[in-house]
C-alpha cells in the first residue's frame, strides 16, 4: 500500500486532467492500493492574495489567525479536494474526498499560540481508511484536523501524510514536492541525500531550515509510526513518479 503526499507546489494548475492522478490512476486499476493526502500552499496563498488576507511563516509554517483559516479551510476543503476527487473520478477511479478530522482519523491540538490555529497530531486512528480500502474506495484526504472539542485545525500536510502513512503501516510513503529530496545543507545542491536511516535524519535535522524541517519531521514520523519506507522526490513531474516507486529518484528514509 502507498500513501501517497501530494505536495501543493507539486499539485498541476493546469487545463485538463493532472497528469499525476494520471499515474496514479494506472496505478490503482493496475491493483494499487493508494491513499492521497494533499497539500495547497500556493492555492491558499492566491485566495488570501485575492481577499487581502495577510499570512507569515514561521518555521515551515503557517501562522493562522481565525480569519486565515477561513480561507485555508475554505481552499483545502472545498477548491483542492473536491478539484482532485473530481478528476479522479472521471479517470473511472471510486475516489471519496474527506478531512483528516473525520471518522476519527485524526485528532489534533493547538500546536503553539504563536501560530493560531494550527494544529499538532495526538492521534491517529486508521479503521476508517482501511474500511475505505476495503470498499475498493481511493481516499483522498484533505489536511484539517480537528480537537476533540471541536476546533478545526490546519495541519502540515506532510505531518498528517507521515502519521496516516505510519498508522497504516504504509509499504512506502511518498512524498511529492518542489525538492529533488533532503539535502543536508539546502539550499546547497551538493548536499542531496540519496539514502539515510530514521536515526542520523534525527541527528542533522536539528540544523534544517524553513520547508526541510517539516519533510524531514514527517519521514521520520512515518517510519517512526510504523510505514516500511518514505521517500521524498521531485513531483512536479509526473514521470518521477514510477521511478521514485522504484527506488531510482528521491531521498529514502529508512528505520536502520
Amino acid at each position: 500500500m502507498i500513501l501517497f503526499k501530494y505536495g501543493g507546489h507539486a499539485i498541476s494548475e493546469g487545463e485538463g486532467i493532472d497528469p499525476t492522478l494520471q499515474v496514479l490512476a494506472k496505478l490503482i486499476k493496475s491493483g494499487e492500493q493508494i491513499v492521497i493526502v494533499h497539500g495547497g500552499g500556493p492555492a491558499i496563498n492566491r485566495e488570501l492574495e485575492v481577499h487581502g488576507v495577510k499570512s507569515e511563516m514561521i518555521g515551515g509554517f503557517r501562522k493562522t489567525t481565525p480569519e486565515v483559516f477561513e480561507v485555508v479551510q475554505r481552499t483545502l476543503c472545498g477548491e483542492v479536494l473536491r478539484n482532485l476527487v473530481n478528476q479522479l473520478i472521471s479517470l473511472d477511479i471510486n475516489a471519496i474526498g474527506i478531512t483528516a478530522g473525520d471518522g476519527e482519523l485524526t485528532r489534533a491540538k493547538i500546536a503553539n499560540p504563536d501560530l493560531g490555529l494550527v494544529g499538532e497530531l495526538i492521534s491517529t486512528n486508521p479503521k476508517f481508511i482501511q474500511s475505505l480500502l476495503e470498499s475498493g474506495m481511493t481516499p483522498v484526504i484533505s489536511p484539517i484536523s480537528i480537537t476533540p472539542d471541536g476546533v478545526a485545525v490546519n495541519m502540515n500536510a506532510d505531518l498528517v501524510a507521515g502519521a496516516i502513512g505510519g498508522a497504516l503501516e504504509a509499504d512506502n510513503v511518498l512524498f511529492a514536492t518542489d525538492v529533488s529530496g533532503i539535502y543536508r545543507n539546502w539550499p546547497d545542491l551538493e548536499s542531496f541525500i540519496a539514502e539515510i536511516s530514521v536515526a542520523e535524519l534525527i541527528t542533522i535535522a536539528k540544523d534544517f531550515q524553513g520547508g526541510m524541517i517539516p519533510k524531514a519531521a514527517a519521514a521520520i514520523n512515518a517510519i517512526s509510526s510504523g510505514a516500511i519506507s518514505a521517500r521524498i522526490f521531485d513531483g512536479r513531474d509526473a514521470g518521477n513518479i514510477e521511478p521514485a516507486i522504484a527506488g531510482k529518484i528521491g531521498t529514502l528514509v529508512v528505520f536502520k
